[in-house]
């Protein structure tokens, strides 16, 4: 009775496992079917018979093999179907089909296919049958599109009872047509007129509209605007209702600068006025001409004076080199336009009568292709402002018409440009074909060693080379320190986290070692960017160009580097701080000095993304929050972001202004919690429409 009721037990439990079993496998069966019908189902793209139709137009699908077994050693040469669900039978030479048993027996092998043909792309599934970006975009997803209207919307405000009434702008109205490329510091047209000379190019400096006078509505973009090619295929082509101008095509098409294909696109062949012939192979001339300029080493950041559509900087790019390419809204004023919608960094700025906007030793390299730049004019006065951005050792490189031509005239100016650069200590390192270049001397030993009363003199020891707002040029050699700063950097990449030794010279408090202080900021912007790309999928936005509102030390661009996010960043030393521009150069990156209580030096629609980090609550005691706001719409992108991390007083102002320009605002917490003091104010801009 006992063995039975033993036996009893161990059937009952055998019978609960196999019921067990059989319940977990058809529990499977189901899921796995249910997955496999919802997501894993294989998309093909089909096509009409090309003799069908005069045009045939893809389709989609699923296949007709899908969930049925081959064998994939056949299936690889398999010809193609004629169309997407009729079988191809097998025939004798006579034409009469031929059985399964005949087609595989020894008197009729199989006859060797034809060769497939060639694969062509749709969507984005490449020939090779995976998930590519490589696609065309067409117009703005309808849901990112808004119509917006012309007009302006004022609200009228009382906070107290016989209060005076406040007024704020509940809706910006879109500017006039006239505006959509307007810059209103370049294209002041009252205050050009009021110049007394425009001789020496006074007409492309900064003349910004009176404090109350500046912009006060919304820039529209052009009309047919589409979201831009992606990098790297910008560098090659854009759309052109983007920058719907053809002037340069006329000009310069035939030195293979920008072409137009087609009815919606312009390319870019690489080519420039000197280098007809591409930049890349111009490039390789100047390393063989001098070995010691190793681009992406100790060339790493780069001037191009008068850069056309900034190939030259382009084709650097793949070289681990950034250029800051620069030529003034002139005749060819769309020239900048096209650089920044290509993704190569750009500015407009003009060697004219005030210095640039960079610091002093910033350059490893400075450029100028046929720049119609006369260096020799008012004691070299211009040339000096090249050596004053030109690092100790760094090259001047310079091809045009009096390098390699034998008329008079040109080679009188050679002689012009050959005496001053004697004059200035610069080495004439190699001159050849149409390049000459010369490189600056390491210290002012050569300086202190020219006969008394040579012109030009080296500049009072007093006068700031890093002071640049709104400086007038000066007729001086500026004096490379006496300690070196500037000259020892280190190469790329290890520059970029190496702190330079120009970080003791900037105008800070520090309550801790300034290294110290240069490294917690890189890991701290390091930590936060690692986190965007994690939690907000950075990656997946396509970024290229972006702009850094309050650079500090340049730990923010170090940081996208750092986390290979194939964009560059232009970083932005405000007035209201301490000028920090000579640590970025010295990192290997590229940054400029602004007053963001004035418009900045760039074309509507350039940047895909703007980070201002401690901005606001700086600058909103200087000027009006809601005019640097409408300066950030004018210059970011339809569809591109905006990321405000800043204080918590000022959150709720700019949530209203960016909703009042069409913007669409989320507030985040930091990563210290909803308690801290700080937020993020994430911002998408719109497309709009009147």
């Amino acid at each position: 009775m006992k063995l039975l009721g033993n036996v009893d037990l161990l059937t009952s439990q055998t019978a609960i496992k196999f019921a067990a079993f059989i319940f977990i496998s058809v529990s499977f069966f189901y899921l796995g079917k249910h997955w496999s019908d919802g997501s894993r189902q294989l998309i093909f793209f089909s096509r009409q018979s090309p003799s069908a139709t005069a045009s045939y137009i893809p389709t989609v699908g699923i296949s007709p093999n899908f969930n049925k077994e081959f064998n994939i050693s056949a299936l690889i040469s398999a010809t193609e179907p004629e169309t997407e669900s009729k079988p191809v039978d097998p025939v004798k030479n006579d034409g009469k089909p031929v059985s399964a048993s005949e087609a595989h027996s020894p008197q009729h092998p199989p006859t060797t296919p034809p060769p497939p043909p060639v694969i062509k792309s749709y969507g984005i599934v490449d020939e090779n049958g995976t998930m590519s970006d490589e696609f065309e975009i067409g117009e703005f997803d309808p849901n990112l599109v808004e119509n917006w209207g012309n007009g302006t919307e004022i609200q009228e405000e009382t906070k107290t009872e016989g209060a005076t009434s406040t007024f704020r702008v509940k809706k910006f109205g879109l500017c006039d047509e006239s505006m959509r490329e307007y810059i209103p510091c370049l294209d002041n047209v009252e205050a050009i007129k009021r110049l007394k000379s425009t001789e020496k190019g006074e007409r492309f400096e900064r003349h910004c509209p009176e404090k109350g006078k500046g912009l006060n509505c919304l820039v529209p973009a052009p009309k047919g605007y589409r979201p831009p090619v992606p990098w790297p295929r910008s560098r090659d082509e854009v759309w052109f209702y983007n920058v719907p101008h053809t002037r340069l095509v006329d000009d310069k098409g035939g030195q293979n600068w920008i072409s137009k294909k087609g009815k919606d696109k312009f390319s870019f062949p690489g080519g420039g006025t000197q280098f007809i012939h591409g930049a890349d192979q111009y490039l390789n001339q100047i390393s063989k001409m001098v070995p010691e300029i190793t681009f992406g080493q100790h060339i790493r950041v780069v001037l191009d004076v008068g850069c056309g559509v900034a190939s030259f900087g382009a084709y650097l790019l793949s070289r681990n080199v950034i250029t800051m390419s620069i030529a003034p809204k002139d005749v060819h004023e769309n020239q900048i336009q096209f650089a920044l919608e290509r993704g190569v960094p750009a500015m407009a700025a003009a060697f004219a009568t005030r210095r640039l906007l960079y610091p002093s030793q910033a350059f490893d390299l400075i450029h100028c292709s046929r720049c119609r730049i006369n260096w020799t004019r008012d004691d070299g006065i211009l040339l000096l402002e090249v050596n004053r951005m030109l690092r100790a050792g760094g090259y001047f490189a310079w091809a045009a018409q009096p390098v390699y031509k034998h008329e008079q005239a040109l080679e009188e100016q050679w002689e012009e440009m050959l005496n001053l650069t004697t004059r200035l200590c610069w080495n004439l390192v190699k001159k050849e074909g149409y390049i000459a270049i010369w490189q600056k001397p390491f210290n002012n030993s050569c300086y202190l060693s020219r006969e008394a009363g040579t012109i030009p003199p080296l500049c009072d020891p007093n006068d700031d080379p890093d002071n640049v707002l709104y400086v007038d040029l000066k007729a001086c050699i500026s004096r490379i320190p006496e300690n070196g700063y500037g000259a020892n950097v280190a190469p790329w990449p290890a520059r970029l986290q190496t702190p330079p030794d120009r970080l003791q010279s900037i105008h800070i408090e520090s309550y801790i070692a300034r290294k110290e202080l240069f490294k917690a900021e890189s890991k701290y912007w390091n930590e936060i960017v690692a986190s965007y790309v994690r939690a907000l999928h950075w990656k997946k936005f396509k970024l290229r160009n972006v702009m850094d509102m309050r650079a500090g030390f340049g730990g923010f661009a170090a940081a996208m580097i750092d986390n290979q996010l194939d964009a560059w960043v232009l970083n932005v030393v405000p007035v209201s701080g301490p000028n920090t521009l000579p640590v970025i150069y010295d990192r290997g990156l590229i940054g400029v000095m602004h007053d963001w209580c004035e418009s900045f030096d760039t074309y509507p629609r350039t940047y895909d993304l703007l980070h201002a980090a401690g901005l606001f609550s700086v600058e909103r005691k200087r000027c009006n929050m809601s005019t640097i706001m409408l300066e950030m719409d004018r210059i970011l992108r339809p569809g591109g972001r905006v990321y405000i991390r800043d204080s918590l007083d000022v959150m709720d102002e700019l949530q209203d202004i960016a909703k009042a320009m069409g913007w669409h605002p989320t507030l985040r917490d930091t990563s210290e919690g909803p308690h801290a003091s700080y937020r993020i104010l994430v911002c998408d801009k719109r497309l709009l429409r009147s």
